[in-house]
């Protein structure tokens, strides 16, 4: 089954094109990325495995001519990898939030649509972006079927003493303001590979898996779900991040506001978009950069490198406090995957839970699935390369077969 696999963001589509035998044989077809949609400039890059990439410089109006933009190169004589769209047979979507309408991924109906449209309020920038791509994919392939894959699902499975808000509970029953998480799909895929990667058995384990990133989160899985998640109702809650802030002291929000006279508006974009790495270190939002800093005598970047692994180091021992033990510790996600320092300092901080780090393997060690713990090690670390799109692929293909 030829799947198209869509990450619709507010300027941008993320695309794979996979051919699915079953959920273990698959090959990546193409993927591709649509940048600055809406503006007067904008980009496509097209890859195809085993070939140079393919790179477009256009101005894309909005999501339904960059959707036809994407269709016409998996169908281009020089650059395609399809006779006809008519070999797509399904279009998996990644949606952002689902609320508490959605526990689990579906097939798109006009239901469905209402579902992602009324959770809009909950993530503004991404759920409208979502449905565009919907809508779109509708113009150019009206018989295909559609599936919404949301990342805050996998997350719904947090008991409601760890995801309720100590506000008046009126907000939760009119408002629905709760922790719903995020980063949904990358912790499900995560947490199940590295249990298979670990010898665990999935449904009889406790892992903490860290996807860390310029966006990053910490979730608790036990037994094969997800009990606790460091995210919240939004994006900017738990680790300090690229440009958001992280976990905060309410009355911080509303001192600054009292005091500077600040808007709403105002205080959102410090919040969302001028704190975290960017915010403290004065440098960047990227942690390889703030690791070029640092090494150069840089405080502040060294200051913001320490509060991002202090932080880490906090969530998961609370997390596992909360399942009483963990079995395997899981990095994923740019940082994750890629910095190792992190990783060492986790390994080392954390041996009191049992971990026997494996320092030497892990020095240097970028983007390469692994464990990173010593064979008699009583609690294991892995390296985990997070695949979202796949794990969209496999349940559009069995939400369609069904």
């Amino acid at each position: 089954m030829i799947i198209l696999v869509l990450n619709c963001g507010s300027s941008s589509i993320k695309y794979q094109v996979l051919d699915m035998k079953n959920e273990s044989d698959y090959n990546l077809l193409a993927k591709g990325l649509v940048e600055r949609i809406g503006m007067d400039e904008g980009d496509i890059t097209h890859s195809v495995p085993g070939h140079d990439k393919h790179k477009i410089h256009k101005k894309v109006a909005d999501h339904t001519e960059g959707i036809k933009d994407v269709l016409g190169l998996l169908t281009d004589a020089e650059h395609g990898v399809l006779k006809s769209l008519d070999q797509i047979e399904a279009v998996g979507h990644r949606v952002v939030h689902g609320g508490e309408y959605f526990t689990q991924s579906c097939i798109i109906d006009n239901r469905v649509k209402e579902g992602i449209d009324k959770c809009s309020t909950l993530a503004p920038l991404h759920n409208p972006a979502g449905l565009l791509g919907i809508k779109a994919v509708e113009a150019s392939l009206p018989s295909v079927p559609q599936v919404a894959v949301f990342d805050t699902s996998f997350l719904q499975t947090i008991p409601d003493f760890a995801y309720m808000y100590g506000l008046p509970y009126e907000f939760y029953e009119k408002d629905r303001i709760r922790r719903y998480g995020f980063h949904g799909t990358s912790h499900r895929f995560v947490s199940k590979a590295g249990a298979e990667l670990a010898g665990l058995d999935y449904n009889d384990c406790k892992i903490i898996t860290c996807h860390l990133g310029n966006g990053s989160s910490v979730t608790a899985v036990k037994n094969g779900r997800a009990v606790d998640t460091s995210l919240g109702m939004t994006t900017i809650d738990g680790l300090i991040m690229g440009t958001r802030c992280g976990q905060l002291d309410p009355g911080v929000v509303t001192y600054i506001m009292k005091t500077h006279n600040y808007s709403v508006e105002q205080m959102d974009k410090i919040l969302s978009k001028e704190s975290g790495f960017v915010g403290v270190s004065g440098v960047s939002s990227d942690a390889r950069d703030l690791e070029e800093a640092a090494a150069k005598g840089d405080k502040r970047a060294a200051l913001t490198l320490n509060m991002f692994r202090y932080g880490l180091l906090k969530h998961i021992g609370a997390f596992a406090a909360a399942m009483g033990g963990v079995d395997l510790i899981v990095f994923t996600g740019g940082i994750g995957e890629n910095d190792f320092r992190t990783r060492a300092f986790i390994g080392e901080k954390c041996a009191y839970l049992g971990i026997d780090f494996d320092f030497e393997l892990n020095n240097g060690l970028r983007g390469k699935t692994t464990m990173l713990t010593k064979k008699d090690s009583k609690v294991k670390v892995a390296v985990v390369a997070t695949n979202e799109e796949l794990v969209i692929a496999r349940d559009t293909m069995k939400l369609v077969k069904m």
